[in-house]
């Protein structure tokens, strides 16, 4: 088999940004995905905060931009790696049924949100449960809400929704908190904002559209009335099979020019350590990994 300029593991916004880009420079890319490829936005019922874009459903988006990468004349393969090795001066991929010789490879695999693991969740994804406040704030303006959280991505979803919805319920497990100080005391003091301790979320309510929810308080049953559920209780990343470095939560460290520790390996979108995670940056972080490996090994 013909070495390949470009492997890309992953098939969502980065991974297929940076197919479109690597095409484009005249390269021949391969994209790796093991489960179907366009990643987390498929389940947005609406996109609207993508520049250039007014609105758009999430699989409309994905289907776009595969088909984008696949008319750029990027290959595509429904396979799960299980190492990346750099032999001499290129890289293999290996999955569980080939290997593959590459250049370059960008790994944009993205990670997962943690789930509550109840019935009905899935169901309910885009009918009231969101696990992005900033994606999905805007549709429950005035509204009220509720967080699931107790560390600063849920503090900062609250915060960040008390602009927009007329209450904010944070709902905990426990009666401490893991976020910074700073973040809880900004949030106990505005009145938006009102705190459920030592809580868990028992149940949805709604069948094709989330009205609330069963909450177990203290031991004792509470319902609450709710038109929104933002579960922030942390993601998932799975890069352990990749050969690179990570920190201590299993992000890739590779930092704004996307270069992992292993030369013509990199990183790109929701995988990698980093601030933000949003459409712009994961699609920011492809063509910026190209870019860098055009300088870098070609």
């Amino acid at each position: 088999m013909p070495i390949i300029d470009f492997v890309i593991i992953g098939g969502g916004t980065a991974g297929l940004s940076a197919a479109v880009y690597a095409c484009r420079a005249n390269k021949s890319v391969l994209v790796l995905e093991r489960e179907a490829f366009g990643g987390q936005i498929v389940d947005a019922p609406t996109v609207e905060n993508y520049p250039g874009i007014k609105s758009v459903s999430g699989a409309v988006f994905a289907s776009d931009l595969f088909d984008q990468a696949e008319a750029a004349g990027a290959q595509f393969k429904c396979e799960t790696v299980t190492k990346v090795e750099r032999r001499g001066e290129t890289v293999f991929v290996t999955t569980e049924r080939d290997e593959y010789e590459a250049r370059a490879v960008i790994i944009a695999a993205g990670c997962e949100h943690r789930r509550l693991g109840i019935y009905g969740e899935d169901m309910l994804i885009g009918a009231g449960i969101s696990y992005c406040a900033l994606c999905d704030g805007a549709f429950f303006k005035d509204k009220t809400v509720a967080v699931v959280g107790g560390g600063n991505a849920a503090f900062g979803d609250a915060l960040y929704l008390s602009g927009l919805a007329k209450m904010v319920y944070l709902i905990h497990r426990r009666d401490g908190f893991r976020a910074e100080p700073a973040m809880v005391e900004r949030c106990k003091a505005l009145n938006t904002i009102r705190f459920i301790t030592n809580a868990t979320v028992e149940k949805l309510i709604g069948d094709e559209e989330l009205s609330g929810v069963e909450l177990k308080v203290n031991g004792k049953p509470q319902k609450l009335d709710i038109d929104g559920l933002f579960v922030a209780i942390g993601q998932k990343p799975d890069n352990e099979a990749f050969g690179v470095k990570l920190d201590g939560d299993g992000y890739i460290l590779a930092g704004d020019y996307c270069r992992t520790n292993v030369k013509g390996v990199y990183a790109a979108g929701d995988c990698r350590r980093k601030t933000v995670r949003q459409l712009t940056t994961a699609a920011a972080d492809g063509a910026v990994a190209v870019s860098m490996a055009l300088a870098d090994v070609f």
